[in-house]
C-alpha cells in the first residue's frame, strides 16, 4: 500500500469545498500526512479575454485578498497552518503541477461532478492534473 507523506487538495472556494476537505482531512488523518491547501485564481484576463485595454490589476487583487481570506477560513476550520496554505494566481491544472513538484506532494486530491463521458467526468480541471502530475490524483464525487 502507498504511503502518502504530504498531500495538495485543490478546491475552488464554492459551497463545494468542504465536501473535498472532508474526504482529504480523513486521508490525511488515516496517513498521518501533512496537508497542503491550494486554490489556483485565474488571471482576470483570462476571464475577459485579455484584449481589453484597461488596468484590471485592482480587480486581479481584490479576487486574490478575498481568495486569501476564504482559504484562511478553510484553513482554520480543516486545522491546516498558514503555512500550507497557497493561493496563487494562473491556470490552475499548470500551478497544480508546479507546486506538486515544489512541494514534493504525494497525492493530489481534487473535486470531481459525476457528468457523462471521460473529460467530463472528472472535469477539465481534474482531468487536466491527471495527466500531468507525477503523483497519485484522487478525485472526490460532488454530490
Amino acid at each position: 500500500m502507498p504511503t502518502y507523506d504530504k498531500m495538495l487538495v485543490a478546491i475552488d472556494l464554492t459551497e463545494e469545498a468542504p465536501q473535498v476537505l472532508e474526504k482529504a482531512k480523513s486521508l490525511a488523518e488515516a496517513f498521518k500526512s501533512e496537508l497542503l491547501l491550494v486554490h489556483v485564481v485565474e488571471p482576470v484576463g483570462y476571464a475577459y479575454g485579455g484584449d481589453i485595454p484597461m488596468d484590471l490589476t485592482e480587480l486581479q487583487d481584490q479576487l486574490d485578498k478575498a481568495a486569501r481570506e476564504q482559504l484562511a477560513k478553510y484553513g482554520e476550520k480543516y486545522n491546516v497552518s498558514s503555512a500550507n496554505q497557497v493561493v496563487t494566481v494562473g491556470r490552475p491544472e499548470s500551478e497544480i503541477h508546479r507546486l506538486v513538484k515544489e512541494h514534493k506532494v504525494d497525492l493530489v486530491i481534487v473535486g470531481s461532478h459525476g457528468r457523462k463521458g471521460f473529460q467530463l467526468l472528472l472535469g477539465s480541471t481534474a482531468n487536466g492534473v491527471l495527466h500531468g502530475t507525477e503523483c497519485d490524483v484522487m478525485a472526490v464525487r460532488i454530490h
